[in-house]
């Protein structure tokens, strides 16, 4: 679905796109495909993406299907607000919502999964939206002569600001997530804190007037952070998982 969403964004931006250095190349706007041909290979992504859907329980459907207005909303919103990377955030984020039906839990009749679900929903959007105001930042002089509109160009004065505000945010929904779930301590140590210090390095570090500089922190800042919270949830599951262990064993004598 990404790959479908990326390909809907260059449909919509092909009169945009030959005007930023860093997109006047891609394959429509460059002319190397038509806008037909584009269509037709997104139709083709997109039924790739429903017969993986397929694959899943049925309610999958429900949660999944609705997604596709937001994927195809995010390149018009850059048309007419400052904030496109709001809407990008709850597009990339919809991941977080559908692994729940995907493993047979009903979202709608289980309250402590729905706040699980939700905290965790806005934190993974106030996480795009912080990693893509690092790469909004590489096109932001491109973009002010294009009239294309992005939080970078109405913050540029205090993005380091904004950042710090949009991580505060991330970590305080990552953590509420963590206690709807019924976390333990390694998952707060591992993966909240964890990302509170690769997302405190990213930020003091970034150079946000160099091109190269905000696509390497876009490329590996993400791999970074969510290899932290990744890593912090599998050993949270592990230790918890041995620990049950041990008490099956110990009820058994």
């Amino acid at each position: 679905m990404r790959s479908a969403g990326c390909s809907i964004n260059d449909l919509w931006d092909r009169n945009l796109d030959p005007h930023v250095t860093r997109t006047k190349f891609r394959p429509i706007a460059r002319g190397a495909l038509t806008p037909f041909q584009g269509l037709a290979f997104t139709g083709a992504q997109l039924l790739a993406g429903l017969g993986i859907l397929l694959q899943f329980p049925t309610s999958c459907l429900f949660y999944g299907i609705p997604s596709l207005l937001l994927v195809a909303s995010y390149p018009l919103a850059k048309r007419v607000t400052y904030y496109p990377q709001a809407v990008l955030g709850l597009t990339f984020s919809w991941g977080a919502i559908m692994g729940f039906p995907a493993l047979g839990i009903d979202l709608l009749s289980n309250s402590a999964a729905l706040t699980a679900a939700a905290c965790l929903y806005s934190s993974n959007v106030a996480w795009t939206i912080l990693y893509d105001m690092i790469y909004a930042h590489m096109d932001i002089k491109d973009d002010a002569k294009a009239g294309i509109k992005s939080i970078a160009l109405k913050h540029d004065a205090e993005t380091k600001q904004v950042l710090t505000g949009l991580a505060a945010v991330q970590l305080s929904l990552l953590s509420a997530a963590g206690f709807a779930a019924g976390a333990g301590p390694v998952f707060f140590i591992g993966s909240v804190g964890g990302a509170a210090v690769t997302l405190g390095v990213m930020i003091k570090r970034v150079n946000l007037k160099s091109v190269k500089d905000c696509w390497w922190w876009f490329i590996n800042g993400c791999w970074i952070t969510g290899g932290v919270v990744s890593l912090g949830l599998a050993a949270d599951y592990t230790v918890r998982y041995v620990q049950g262990g041990r008490e099956d064993v110990e009820s058994q004598k």
